[in-house]
C-alpha cells in the first residue's frame, strides 16, 4: 500500500506483478525443507561448497530436479558441456531445465562457445533474457552476418544489458555495424538511468575519455562548469549533464541552453540537448516542459523518452503532437494498447475518424483498460462475455495428476512463491483454453486464487469472468462496504490489485495481508476508528485488514473529493504526493489522461488496473454493461486537503 512505491527515475515499466514482489508466509517447514531453502540460498550466493553439502543431505527430497539444479548452478561458470547436457536431458521438458539452459546460454556467452551456444540457443523456450538476445547476435555477428538493425530494436532496456549487450555494442561498433551515432544514442541511454560505470565502458568504445563521461553522469554540474568545449564527445557528455541536472532543476539546465549555447550546436545537437531536458522535465509536470519538447525536434529518445513526449502533448492538449510523437515511437513501442488507443485519439481529435476506428476496432476485443477505453470510443461500454462451460470432472484429472503443478503447490507450501509460479506458469504455456479453465479451478480447490486468476486470464476464445475476477470474503466485503458508503466494485478492484487474494501475503517493505495495509497506516486507521486493543500481529487477520483497508480506503476517498481515481492513487502512493499532482492542474483534466500522466510508473500502473478491475466487477455485480471513462471521471484541480492523513 502506501510507501511501497519506486521514485519514478528509478523504477521500470515493465513493472512486477504484485504476487512476484512479496512472499506468503508458509507453514512449518520440515527439516528435509530448512535444508532445501538453505540449498537454494547458498545456490543464489554462488556459495559452492556449502550448496554441494547441502545437496548431498537431500538424496530423497521431494523436488530432486531442484536440488540438482542448486548444486550445480553456483558451479556452472566451470562445469563442461556433458555434466549440462545430463541435466538437460535428465530433466526435459521441465521449467527447471529451460531455466537452466537460460543459464547455461550465458555462461556459453561469455566463454564465446558459439558453436555450443547455437546448438542450445533454439531450445530455450521462454526466450526472456536480454542477454541472451544480445549473445545471439553476438554469434550471428560473429558469422558475418549484419545485424545492426536487429541490435538498434533491442538495446533500449540498459539496467538488462550484462555484459553480453555491452559485448555486442562494442563488438559492432568495432566491426562497423554500428556508428558513432548508435553508440553515442547507448552512452546517453545509461546517463539517463544515471549509470554511470555502463557510459563510461561505452565511452571507451568510440575513444572518448571515460572520466569525461562518468563525470557528466555523475557530477553533472562540474561537467557544466567547464564550458561546452569543441568537438562531439565534449557536445554530448555536456548534453548528458544537462539531463542530469534536469532532474533536479530542469530552469538552470534550460538557461545554459539558451544563454550559452544555442549558437554553439548543430540543430541536432540542440535538439539532444532539449530532449535531455524535457524528460525529468515531463516527469515533474513542469509547464515549461510541452515548449522543451517542441525544441527537441525529431532528436532521437529513449522509451521513457517517447512515452513522456506524449504524455506531456496529451496534458497540454496538442493533438497533433501526440499523433506526431506516437508515429515516430519504434515498431515495438507503437504496437503497444496504450499508444494504439492514444494514437487513436489524436486521428479522431485530427478528423481522422476512419483511421481512428480501425486503431480502436484492433484492441477493442481485449480484456483490459485500453481495450475498455477503446470500446467506448466505438459507442460501447464494458460488458462480461458469455460463461464458459463449468470444469468437468475429467477435465480436471489430468490437473490433479501434473508433477509441474504438484512441484509448484509444494514451492507454495514452503513460501516459495517465485519457485511455484514459475512451475505453474511453465505448465500453463502448454495448455489450450479447457485447460486453463481446469488448473484454474484446481488452483481454487488449492484456495490459490492469484494462481486461478492467472491461469483463466490466459484463455483466448471461451471466458470465465467469475474465475478472473472471484469474490472472496463477499458478505465481510459487503457488510464492511455498506457500513461505510464505498462501492463494493472497486474495494474489490483494489484487493484484486494489491494481493490477487493471498490473505496473509507480506511486501517488502511490510505491507500485509488483503489490502497490503502498511504497519503505521494500520496503527493510525485503528486510532482514528477507535478499535480496542489493536496491535500489528493482527493485520494478519482477514477481517482486522479489510477492516482497516477499507476505513482507509474511504479516508482517502473523502479527501480527495470522492475521486476513485486520486483515492486509488493516493491508497499506493500517499495522499501528499496525489494531492501535489492535482495542484499542478490549471484547468480540469480527463481521468484517463491524468492516469496516463501520474508521475510514477508503478503508480500509473495501479491505478490502470484498479479501475479497469472496479469496472468488471461493477459489470459482474449488475449483471449490465459499465463505463470505465465514467468511472475515470474528470480531474480538477484543487491545492488544499487533509495533510494528517499517513
Amino acid at each position: 500500500m502506501l510507501h511501497r512505491i519506486k521514485l519514478f527515475g528509478l523504477a521500470l515499466s515493465a513493472a512486477l506483478l504484485v504476487c512476484q514482489s512479496v512472499h506468503s508466509q508458509p507453514v512449518e517447514l520440515s527439516e528435509a525443507d530448512k535444508t532445501f531453502i538453505a540449498l537454494q540460498e547458498a545456490a543464489t550466493k554462488d556459495r559452492e561448497e556449502k550448496a554441494a553439502a547441502l545437496a548431498d543431505q537431500l538424496k530423497d527430497y521431494a523436488i530432486p530436479s531442484y536440488v540438482d539444479y542448486y548444486k550445480l548452478k553456483p558451479r556452472l561458470w566451470k562445469a563442461g558441456a556433458s555434466e549440462v547436457d545430463a541435466f538437460l536431458t535428465r530433466y526435459s521438458g521441465t521449467a527447471i531445465a529451460d531455466r537452466m539452459r537460460n543459464d547455461w546460454l550465458l555462461e556459453l556467452g561469455r566463454r564465446r562457445d558459439w558453436t555450443a551456444f547455437d546448438r542450445h540457443a533454439p531450445l530455450f523456450v521462454l526466450k526472456d533474457d536480454l542477454q541472451v538476445k544480445c549473445y545471439e547476435l553476438m554469434s550471428a555477428a560473429a558469422k558475418g552476418k549484419n545485424v545492426a538493425e536487429q541490435a538498434r530494436n533491442l538495446l533500449w532496456q540498459p539496467t538488462k544489458y550484462g555484459e553480453g549487450c555491452k559485448a555486442l555494442i562494442g563488438g559492432l561498433a568495432k566491426n562497423g555495424q554500428f556508428n558513432e551515432d548508435d553508440v553515442w544514442r547507448q552512452i546517453r541511454l545509461a546517463g539517463e538511468y544515471g549509470l554511470g560505470s555502463l557510459a563510461e565502458q561505452l565511452a571507451g568504445v568510440v575513444g572518448t575519455p571515460k572520466k569525461q563521461v562518468a563525470r557528466a553522469v555523475d557530477l553533472p554540474l562540474l561537467r557544466l562548469a567547464r564550458g561546452l568545449g569543441k568537438g562531439r564527445d565534449a557536445h554530448e557528455t555536456f548534453a548528458i549533464a544537462l539531463g542530469r541536472l534536469a532532474k533536479k532543476n530542469h530552469e538552470k539546465a534550460a538557461a545554459y541552453v539558451l544563454k550559452h549555447l544555442s549558437r554553439k550546436l548543430t540543430e541536432a545537437e540542440q535538439g539532444i540537448a532539449w530532449a535531455q531536458i524535457a524528460l525529468p522535465s515531463s516527469m515533474l509536470h513542469a509547464p515549461e516542459a510541452i515548449d522543451y519538447w517542441r525544441k527537441a525536434g525529431k532528436a532521437p529518445l529513449s522509451i521513457e523518452g517517447h512515452e513522456w513526449k506524449v504524455r506531456t502533448a496529451l496534458r497540454a492538449g496538442d493533438w497533433q503532437m501526440v499523433k506526431d510523437a506516437i508515429e515516430a515511437m519504434p515498431p515495438f513501442l507503437r504496437s503497444e494498447p496504450a499508444w494504439v488507443y492514444w494514437l487513436g485519439r489524436a486521428q479522431a481529435a485530427q478528423g481522422e475518424a476512419r483511421a481512428a476506428k480501425k486503431l480502436y476496432e484492433s484492441i477493442s476485443d481485449e480484456y483490459h483498460y485500453y481495450g475498455q477505453l477503446a470500446l467506448e470510443e466505438l459507442g460501447h461500454k464494458t460488458a462480461i462475455p458469455n460463461q464458459a462451460d463449468a470444469t468437468t470432472e475429467a477435465e480436471l484429472w489430468p490437473m490433479e495428476t501434473n508433477a509441474g503443478l504438484a512441484r509448484g503447490l509444494k514451492f507454495f507450501s514452503i513460501g516459495l512463491r517465485l519457485e511455484g509460479m514459475r512451475e505453474w506458469s511453465w505448465e500453463l504455456l502448454k495448455m489450450r483454453d479447457r485447460e486453463l479453465f481446469a488448473a484454474a479451478e484446481y488452483a481454487r480447490q488449492h484456495q490459490l486464487l492469484d494462481r486461478m486468476i492467472n491461469a483463466s486470464s490466459r484463455t483466448r476464445h471461451d471466458f470465465d469472468f467469475a474465475q478472473r475476477y472471484p469474490t472472496p470474503y463477499r458478505d465481510m466485503m459487503r457488510d464492511v462496504t455498506q457500513q461505510l458508503g464505498l462501492d463494493l466494485a472497486w474495494v474489490y478492484g483494489v484487493v484484486r490489485q494489491e494481493s490477487r487474494f493471498i490473505p496473509k501475503i507480506r511486501s517488502s517493505a511490510g505491507a500485509t495481508g488483503l489490502m497490503q495495509v502498511m504497519p503505521n497506516t494500520a496503527k493510525f486507521v485503528a486510532r482514528k476508528i477507535k478499535m480496542q486493543e489493536y496491535n500489528k500481529n493482527q493485520l494478519d487477520d482477514t477481517k482486522i485488514n479489510i477492516t482497516l483497508g477499507t476505513h482507509y480506503l474511504k479516508m482517502v476517498l473523502n479527501d480527495l473529493d470522492g475521486s476513485q481515481v486520486l483515492a486509488t492513487a493516493a491508497y499506493n502512493a500517499g495522499p501528499n504526493r496525489v494531492r501535489a499532482w492535482r495542484a499542478m492542474l490549471t484547468a480540469p483534466m480527463e481521468g484517463a489522461i491524468f492516469a496516463e500522466t501520474i508521475p510514477f510508473s508503478e503508480t500509473r500502473g495501479y491505478v490502470k488496473h484498479v479501475m479497469s478491475n472496479a469496472t468488471y466487477y461493477s459489470a459482474l455485480f449488475e449483471s449490465r454493461s459499465q463505463s470505465l471513462k465514467t468511472r475515470l471521471g474528470t480531474i480538477a484541480p484543487k491545492n488544499n486537503g487533509n495533510t494528517n492523513l499517513p
